[in-house]
């Protein structure tokens, strides 16, 4: 019987992270705007995350107030919160 190996972004809290941290690596464009895909793409493809590995971990940062996602799902912000955690 195989064993699924652990995934690194599996857990929502590390994912969130992991989000957090890109986000504070990404220049922000006007009024701290981070568009979405600054942070979707290199979650997704370079760390090889999963699509739901990224919803779950955007849902927990902006349930904890690390993150501002705008009604449009075009750009998110890094709020105070999410910055302390990087300090």
């Amino acid at each position: 019987m195989k064993h699924a190996e652990a995934r690194p972004h599996d857990d929502p809290e590390a994912a969130a992270r992991k989000l957090l941290e890109l986000a504070a690596n990404v220049p922000a464009v006007q009024d701290g705007r981070i568009y979405i895909e600054r942070i979707n793409a290199p979650f997704l493809f370079t760390l090889k995350a999963k699509g739901s590995e990224f919803r779950a971990g955007l849902r927990y940062a902006i349930e904890r107030g690390w993150l501002e996602l705008h009604e449009s799902g075009t750009y998110v912000r890094l709020l105070t919160p999410g910055k302390e955690l990087l300090t």
